[in-house]
């Protein structure tokens, strides 16, 4: 790679291969041109005699290679990163349990406690009841304000900074609901939750792609669905011995959601700041430093020149909000947005969310469901360590396609058996097929554990541009956050309405989220997130149509 020895832009300084000691040509030639204020673009009109420079980019069409190995300290900063993800993780499992513990409900909701306990109440609606659901819900929709305030922080102020503000909201959080004495307590301080997964959600995908090299960047960024998922775990096995804690169980289940907090509060003092996040602060020379630190070595030239090259790209777009509205940035969008949507209607959260109260109404008794509950989540554990292994040798869409598959089979069945053998009142399932159900539920949660799960947050992390990254990838949490509202707030109402009929929902789902992949889904396998443009949308042949080159101002293709 040959670029300029040294130029200031806008603050921004760059350093090009002449700085240490080579001028490379290695299949792609950057020059960096100054334009005179007043063209056109999105550029800065600050007034400088000189705007952001032009690139001119010609590509071998091959990705490129860059030095580097894992090193130590990256897999101690994926931990502690990840760690936001045990504490995402421990509330969507823990919030289920609570709310099929009796002590809970005698103190918060009595009328869901006697409808529980009446005898000929229908099986569908024990638990039916709006601020019950409110309870769990009432967190995404307070996660999915938070997005874009996270945004703007992650942005300007680093990725860092975003997740130790995460984990302050998360111990307000776990401070008010394991001590709330009444309602209004406990969902305040789930709505603090709400904002710590907020914060956490927007950053600590972005640090993990961001850190991680290329050929690894899969596997290192599931590391995150791999925490929620050991989080969804623990809080089942802690739910099952609470649960006959009497008659603080209920506490001390949302309490102990404080260590994963604490874990990410202090951690996050030791980690590094992602070289992207520093040069876009101005703090180049830290940046290169920190580069060397996490590759484990000392010629990071060529990769340190492509972060420059995204950052200088970057600097053009004064609105990155406005740039994700034009042609060029729709496929990034459409994706993202659509895998939020997609991941929460195959009715994964819905299983995790209740599977206590699910397991109930097919038969089991209080303790057994929970145990039920532990099975799953150590099955969805499991299941994403193979995704960690498998996702960047096979690739996204093989793993996704034939989830869809195996999700699409499970659902059926399930509806099946319960339309067949689940009655509106009187008896439930036999042993025999209330067993088959959850083998059924976790044949169902493999799936989604080793695709749609971990990769609906991979694909958004890799897939933007860095002018656009920070905020398209708000769009992506906000828009799973506001789905997972509408299905937490939505799923017991529809399971008293629907009855088995709502598995045949998520299923039909599943068929639509198969053919997206297969028709509009492109392969992002080892492809170098900065060389996502020319890799992937310009050579998709649907996609390509809207990378319209005049809409990135100052960048010609030759």
């Amino acid at each position: 790679m040959m670029v300029c020895d040294r130029a200031v832009r806008n603050g921004l300084l760059l350093e090009g291969a002449q700085a240490h000691g080579s001028t490379r040509l290695q299949g792609r030639l950057m020059l960096f041109l100054p334009h005179q204020a007043g063209a056109g673009g999105d550029g800065d009109d600050s007034g400088d005699e000189w705007k952001m420079p032009a690139v001119v980019v010609s590509g071998s069409g091959e990705n490129q290679e860059f030095e580097g190995r894992i090193t130590v300290y990256v897999i101690v900063c994926v931990i502690i990163a990840a760690s936001g993800g045990l504490m995402f993780g421990y509330d969507i499992g823990i919030s289920g349990g609570v709310t099929s513990m009796d002590d809970f409900l005698k103190k918060f909701f009595p009328a869901v406690f006697e409808k529980k306990h009446h005898a000929l109440e229908n099986n569908y609606c024990k638990y039916d009841n709006q601020f019950l659901q409110l309870f769990t819900s009432c967190l995404y929709l307070a996660a999915l304000i938070a997005s874009f305030v996270a945004s703007k922080v992650c942005s300007k102020y680093g990725r860092k900074l975003t997740m130790q503000i995460a984990s302050i909201f998360f111990i307000i959080g776990v401070i008010l609901t394991a001590g709330g004495i009444n309602i209004e307590m406990i969902i305040f301080g789930r709505i603090f939750l709400g904002f710590g997964v907020g914060f956490a959600n927007q950053a600590v995908p972005l640090f993990l792609s961001e850190i991680a090299p290329p050929n690894l960047r899969g596997a290192l960024n599931i590391s995150f669905q791999l925490f929620i998922t050991i989080g969804i775990l623990v809080s089942n096995l802690i739910n099952y011995f609470t649960a006959n804690v009497h008659p603080h169980g209920w506490r001390i289940s949302l309490g102990i959601a404080g260590v994963p907090a604490l874990m990410l509060c202090l951690g996050s003092i030791l980690i590094c700041e992602t070289p992207t996040s520093l040069i876009e602060c101005h703090k180049v020379e830290e940046g290169r430093k920190v580069l060397r630190k996490i590759r484990g070595v000392e010629n990071v030239d060529d990769e340190f020149d492509s972060i420059i090259h995204a950052c200088e790209m970057a600097k053009q777009v004064k609105d990155p909000f406005r740039k994700l509205m034009k042609p060029v940035s729709r496929p990034q969008l459409v994706i993202s947005i659509c895998l939020q949507i997609f991941q929460q209607f195959t009715g994964i959260n819905a299983i995790m969310f209740y599977a206590p109260v699910l397991f109930q109404t097919v038969g089991f008794g209080n303790d057994a469901a929970l145990l039920s509950s532990v099975i799953t989540g150590l099955v969805n554990v499991f299941s994403t360590v193979v995704s960690i292994y498998v996702v960047d040798r096979a690739g996204r869409r093989i793993l996704l396609l034939e989830a869809c598959v195996q999700m699409f089979i499970s659902q059926v069945i399930i509806g099946i058996i319960l339309f067949k053998e689940l009655k509106t009142t009187g008896d439930n399932l036999s042993k025999g097929e209330a067993i088959f159900v959850v083998i059924l539920v976790c044949t169902f949660v493999m799936g989604f554990a080793w695709s749609w799960g971990p990769l609906g947050w991979l694909i958004p992390s890799e897939i933007f541009p860095l002018e656009t990254r920070s905020a398209g990838f708000a769009f992506a949490v906000s828009t799973n956050m506001l789905f997972t509202f509408i299905i937490g707030q939505a799923f017991l109402s529809m399971l008293c309405q629907m009855q088995a009929g709502i598995f045949f929902f998520f299923a039909a789902w599943v068929i639509i989220m198969g053919a997206f992949t297969w028709f509009l889904l492109p392969e992002t396998k080892g492809v170098p997130v900065d060389a996502m443009v020319d890799k992937v949308w310009k050579q998709h042949w649907f996609w390509r149509s809207f990378m319209v080159e005049d809409d990135r101002p100052d960048v010609k293709v030759v």
